[in-house]
């Protein structure tokens, strides 16, 4: 599909799921996307750290393609980018931090070189084609998150990427309602809007109240302090490094996504009156009521500091008495990681503190209250939400409509909506899958690889190795090896039914092609392990002729 006298909108990733967002605009033959995301690998995709999108509809339409425009730089916005901008090969438009950040990551894949970013200050506009861009700084938990204002010749989108209102932001600035109102009397077309917290009925709350509460907590602790909170959160590690000052701790810091947001932020003229960090050993010497220390894995990430600190693996340790915060937000798919490492850290008799329990986090994404405010100060005709489940997709297109915006959109990933000319409809579907990155190489994240390992997760695996004479016959005993077949104690009788069952499969076989007695032998000793264990593992044979 090529864009004609038309502006449409297609997402990618971020809609009907939270995370991995790519969203594209067309219009004149040409295409913009903005942002390109991950999520992060979880139990469903074995092996896999990271999860990507699959572009394969633009990939096919990359001659249209303009550019990428980034709102911010939080993972699921950028963090495909390294692992999939080598095949677009198009320019990325970007604020100083954000470019920061995606630079040190396309210099980490050695790629730095060969992709055009262009650094554009928050009050500059410029032009893409059909596509005038300019930002609307708003608050979130990192520095230079932004609004994307796209004008075309169809109509004007808002996209508001992640965003929350905060009127003491303790990074940076956002822009006032009257600013946002100038906007909307300009006369707003759609506003593709952030979904997350549809379902909070309280306003997201101020960064600048969460040092009040990290204040009482650190400053209650009696023994060493860790808090674990989301890396790329540089407003919170600015609320730490006050909380640092006001409870008379030294910070030390564990993780290096928090070494590379710490050095990104200072280079681009934030955190400049950040408190001196101290070594891990420096830590461990100092008396334990006067350290704190700010460590990645708040998800229970198992190769995250936190994790490895709670395993005893890491220079840094905790003992009974210390205390662990979770100045972060739970999020879903991730309870029982977290779990883990809350159980490990009660063994040891480290007390632990989140949200539930104290005022040390807030959220970074819109309740109902400051989505009602947004729509009153831009006004737009139509509400395209994306950035969450669908759930959270038709909650807020429904609390739209009844606070008066004319129109709302409920798509998915995949579905191409025309926005103008006009009402808005469906008119078409891209291929919106994804992608998996296993070690060095990307993969469909529902191929062969993948089916096959989440088979060999369910079911275990048996290896089968056979002899046979050129008269058909058995050359010696069949050897068998499994992986992860249920039979504990009894893996010796049952391998011994299992070589029974293979050689009687092969002397029945009488001489049949070779395919077929591979299927035979196969068969055969998948019979055995199901009437053992209720399983039906994975059986490889390799017939051997001698």
């Amino acid at each position: 599909m090529t864009p004609g006298k038309e502006l449409l909108f297609l997402a990618l990733g971020g809609s009907g799921e939270i995370g991995m967002n790519v969203n594209l605009y067309g219009c004149d033959g040409k295409w913009l996307m903005v942002d390109c995301g991950v999520i992060f690998g979880n139990p469903d995709y074995p092996g896999i750290d990271l999860i990507l999108p699959d572009l394969q509809f633009i990939e096919e339409r990359i001659d249209d393609l303009l550019g990428i425009v980034l709102t911010h730089g939080h993972e699921d916005h950028i963090g495909a980018l390294p692992y999939l901008i080598g095949d677009l090969e198009v320019p990325l438009y970007a604020t100083p931090f954000t470019a920061g950040l995606i630079h040190g990551k396309l210099d980490e894949e050695g790629i730095a070189d060969r992709v055009e970013l262009n650094v554009v200050r928050e009050d500059e506009s410029y032009q893409i084609g059909p596509f005038k861009i300019s930002y609307m700084p708003l608050a979130h938990s990192i520095p230079e998150g932004n609004a994307v204002v796209i004008e075309t010749p169809y109509g004007k989108i808002f996209h508001t990427g992640d965003w929350k209102i905060d009127d003491t932001p303790v990074m940076g600035s956002a822009s006032t309602a009257e600013e946002l109102t100038a906007v909307g009397d300009s006369g707003v077309l759609a506003m593709v809007c952030d979904s997350t917290n549809v379902f909070n009925p309280e306003a997201s709350g101020s960064e600048t109240d969460v040092r009040t509460g990290l204040d009482e907590v650190i400053g209650a602790a009696k023994n060493r302090v860790l808090v674990t909170t989301f890396a790329s959160n540089a407003a919170r590690l600015q609320t730490l490094g006050e909380v640092c000052k006001d409870t008379g701790r030294k910070m030390c810091v564990a993780g290096r996504s928090l070494d590379r947001i710490l050095r990104v932020a200072q280079a681009t003229g934030y955190l400049r009156n950040f408190p001196d960090i101290v070594d891990f050993e420096t830590a461990m010497k100092l008396p334990r009521n006067k350290v704190m220390i700010v460590a990645t894995g708040g998800q229970g990430e198992p190769r995250a500091a936190l994790a490895r600190i709670a395993d005893e693996t890491h220079q840094l340790k905790l003992e009974s008495g210390d205390t662990v915060v979770f100045s972060s937000k739970q999020i879903p798919g991730n309870e029982m990681a977290i779990g883990r490492i809350m159980n490990v850290l009660a063994g040891k008799g480290v007390e632990m503190i989140t949200d539930r329990q104290a005022f040390v986090h807030v959220s970074g994404h819109p309740g109902r209250p400051e989505l009602a405010a947004m729509y009153g100060w831009i006004r737009p005709e139509i509400l395209v939400p994306v950035h969450g489940e669908m759930r959270h997709i038709a909650e807020q297109a429904r609390f739209g409509l009844e606070q008066g915006v004319p129109q709302a959109v409920v798509q998915n990933n995949g579905e191409i909506i025309r926005l103008a000319p006009g009402k808005p409809k469906k008119v078409g579907n891209a291929v919106a899958g994804r992608l998996v990155l296993d070690g060095d190489v990307i993969l469909p994240a529902d191929g062969s690889t993948m089916n096959e390992r989440r088979k060999l997760g369910l079911y275990g695996q048996m290896s089968i190795a056979v002899a046979i004479k050129a008269n058909g016959k058995l050359a010696g005993t069949p050897e068998i090896r499994i992986q992860g077949v249920p039979v504990e104690e009894d893996r010796e009788p049952f391998i011994e039914e299992a070589v029974e069952a293979v050689s009687k499969a092969v002397s029945d076989a009488k001489g049949r092609d070779i395919d077929r007695l591979r299927e035979s032998v196969r068969l055969a000793a998948r019979r055995v392990a199901t009437r053992w264990t209720g399983k039906k593992p994975v059986v490889d044979v390799m017939l051997i002729e001698v």
